[in-house]
């Protein structure tokens, strides 16, 4: 009875069915209100959910289908026969296999239901009132009061009215900042809720952010206390043999880990997704948040890890975040996610220990605690390879030794006639560059198969680290002897430049006294290619130092050196320093004159560019040159020169004076004098960076693969 008038309710059973993923039986019902001696009457439909959370293979379907059809009064007892089908349904229906969870696991931001969301009735926004009033009582009254709401904020049709309900919003508020500590449940419900992007004014206006650091912070000291005090009470079970109350510690333990991972989890997505604002995540670092990161990794429950793996990552590719990581040793609690058999966790942590590998002291650490080892073991993921990339550590080339070489190359010739993946092929590169490595790739036919394989499908990557393997000194070179004729036989294709190029420096590379380049120039024809090529603008720049320093190599040997001589190719090298391109370019410029160098050098060759060239004066003028390099070899190829010649050694002898005199205000220093001889070796193939070297280091042929290297090592598009 309401008011004066009598109002009556009749519910009419529609149907019923099971729940499709729950065990659970939905009853589909219509509610007729109608008021006595009056015409008006209103009816809508209803659901209502009924849980059989005590249900399995053993449950008598009979007898429950009996307290189902007693305790719903919407069931008529009539359709006791039709309610038994449904449990027997649900008690043979098959569960979702593993395999089929684990290939679609949930996404990182992605949250599933708990326990404590599940409501015997189905949400109303219309009674949003009642789940207001709930929300001033006890602690289990809020708990009901909340759980409503939060299942009325995941239909988009209520949002609106959510958000404008300001007694609502409010009170969620209060109760979450009052009453979180009180009950772990209650702090998850509110907090899930805001979840929703809609709520973002309420989260600023209440300063929800702060109060989520603030409960991580509690919640990760009391697991703490917890692991202390079941340590402590272990011990005391142990010794005093009470198996039974062990188990029920441990029991009760397991519960409310469960339930504050949960919290954990919703209370770091809300943070998460307020740090796209990077004001907010510069908030976040200076409340500690890396730290309360890297402390979670501790835990074993997977989809917490892959968000508190995926937040770091975020963070990391920041340098004051990627610092205090490092202060927290967070390389060495990774270290235990790899591997592992969660798909979503192993990527999002090789993706950190990527953005991470970027710090050469991380770096070292990764190699420290064993992670080499791990990844070797994991080399089919692409992503790896930019990891193994950049462990540049000295300890990196004694622990890439044999079984990886091995792997690699293995790989390498598996992919048949197609084009070797770029992510392989870049670190094949890199491990080329150390001579340990290099001799475990070019054993046995390691060094005919890679040769053969580039040579037929003019791979310049491939060329690229048969580059790198010609470059160590020593038996290596040796086995290059064999396939001279057929590099030499690519350079004078046209082509692919690029590729051209990658045998040019491979030849360059090989300073072998047995090597009978004489021959060789002579056989191919090699001299009219090298002279043609010197011309400004018959080629890219790249092509035409590359062709220097190929000419710098060969006139090491006397006799190639007159060849070189006779063909006229010193006035294209003069011709070429007057070039704008080549003048700027400090690498061409000082291969140049390396080349000056060796011709002096003999004395067959040194009357040509001594008084048939213009030569020496170019080199005089190189004295001023800023470029310390350039000032070594030029003060070599003079100190020759005077020697010889009187005439140019009185000139050079002037200069020397005036440069002495006016050096402190050309270079802003005072240089040691350069009287050290020059060797072939040491200008053309240094390959190491001392701290006496500039940042461009002129003679380098070591090709390290850097394509893929991204700015602060960020893979956040992954």
């Amino acid at each position: 009875c309401k008011g004066k008038f009598n109002i009556y309710l009749k519910r009419t059973l529609q149907y019923d069915n099971v729940h499709p993923t729950e065990k659970a039986l939905v009853v589909y019902y219509e509610v007729e209100a109608s008021i006595l001696r009056e015409t008006c009457n209103a009816r809508h439909e209803e659901k209502k959910y009924i849980q059989l959370r005590s249900l399995n293979a053993s449950t008598d379907i009979s007898a429950l289908a009996r307290k189902v059809v007693e305790e719903c009064k919407v069931i008529h007892p009539s359709k006791l026969v039709e309610v038994e089908h449904l449990p027997l349904y649900l008690q043979n229906r098959e569960k979702p296999s593993i395999e089929k969870k684990e290939k679609k696991p949930s996404k990182p931001r992605e949250l599933l239901p708990f326990e404590e969301m599940e409501i015997d009735e189905e949400a109303n926004i219309n009674k949003i009132d009642d789940y207001i009033e709930l929300l001033y009582e006890s602690i289990l009254e809020k708990i009901r009061g909340s759980t409503p709401i939060l299942h009325l904020a995941h239909i988009p049709d209520n949002l609106e009215e959510l958000l404008h309900n300001e007694i609502a919003l409010g009170a969620l508020a209060r109760v979450l900042r009052e009453d979180w500590k009180h009950s772990v449940e209650l702090a998850t419900t509110i907090i899930y809720l805001l979840l929703f992007s809609q709520f973002h004014g309420l989260i600023t206006h209440y300063k929800i952010g702060t109060l989520c650091m603030n409960i991580i912070e509690h919640e990760l000291k009391k697991y703490d206390l917890w692991q202390d005090e079941l340590e402590k009470k272990s011990k005391a079970y142990i010794l005093f043999r009470l198996r039974k109350e062990h188990e029920k510690t441990i029991k009760k333990y397991q519960s409310f880990l469960v339930k504050q991972e949960q919290l954990l989890r919703v209370a770091f997505y809300l943070l998460l997704n307020l740090s796209e604002d990077t004001r907010t995540e510069l908030k976040m670092k200076d409340k500690n948040i890396v730290h309360l990161l890297v402390k979670s990794l501790e835990r074993d429950n997977e989809e917490l890890l892959v968000l508190v793996v995926s937040f770091l990552k975020k963070l990391s590719i920041f340098l004051e975040n990627k610092n205090e990581m490092a202060e927290m040793d967070a390389v060495e609690k990774l270290t235990c996610l790899v591997p592992c058999e969660h798909e979503n966790l192993m990527n999002v942590t090789l993706r950190l220990l990527h953005n991470l590998s970027f710090d050469m002291g991380l770096r070292g650490k990764m190699v420290h605690v064993g992670l080499l080892p791990k990844f070797t073991d994991l080399l089919g993921n692409s992503l790896l390879t930019f990891i193994l990339m950049r462990l540049d550590h000295p300890s990196t080339v004694i622990e890439l030794h044999f079984w990886v070489c091995e792997q690699l190359m293995q790989m390498l010739f598996e992919h048949g006639k197609e084009r070797i993946d770029t992510e392989l092929i870049s670190f094949c590169i890199n491990l080329a560059a150390y001579k340990t490595n290099a001799q475990i790739i070019c054993e046995g036919n390691g060094l005919k198969m890679l040769m053969k394989r580039a040579l037929k499908l003019k791979d310049p990557l491939l060329m690229k680290m048969i580059r790198n393997l010609s470059q160590h000194d020593g038996p290596l070179q040796q086995l290059f002897i064999d396939y001279v004729c057929d590099l030499a036989a690519q350079i004078k294709r046209e082509g692919d430049e690029e590729f051209v190029i990658e045998c040019l420096v491979t030849m360059a590379n090989l300073t072998i006294p047995v090597l009978d380049w004489e021959l060789l120039l002579k056989e191919c024809n090699l001299v009219p290619y090298l002279k043609d090529h010197l011309k400004p603008g018959s080629a890219e720049d790249d092509l035409i130092l590359e062709v220097v320093i190929m000419m710098g190599t060969v006139s090491v040997d006397d006799s190639c050196a007159v060849m070189l001589a006779k063909s006229g190719i010193i006035p294209a090298l003069i011709e070429l320093l007057n070039v704008k391109p080549q003048q700027e370019d400090n690498e061409s410029v000082c291969q140049i004159i390396y080349f000056f160098y060796q011709m002096v050098f003999h004395q067959a060759t040194r009357d040509v560019i001594i008084k048939d060239t213009q030569a020496p004066a170019y080199l005089i003028n190189l004295m001023h040159d800023k470029n310390m390099e350039i000032r070594q070899v030029c003060d070599n190829t003079l100190d020759i020169i005077a020697e010889y010649d009187e005439e140019w050694g009185k000139k050079i002898q002037s200069e020397n004076r005036q440069m002495e005199e006016a050096e402190p205000y050309l270079y802003g220093e005072d240089p040691d004098p350069w009287s050290s001889p020059i060797s072939s070796t040491a200008l053309v193939r240094n390959h190491t960076y001392t701290p006496n070297t500039p940042q461009r280091n002129m003679a380098d042929t070591t090709y390290i693969y850097s394509q893929f290297h991204f700015q602060n090592g960020d893979f956040n598009t992954w």
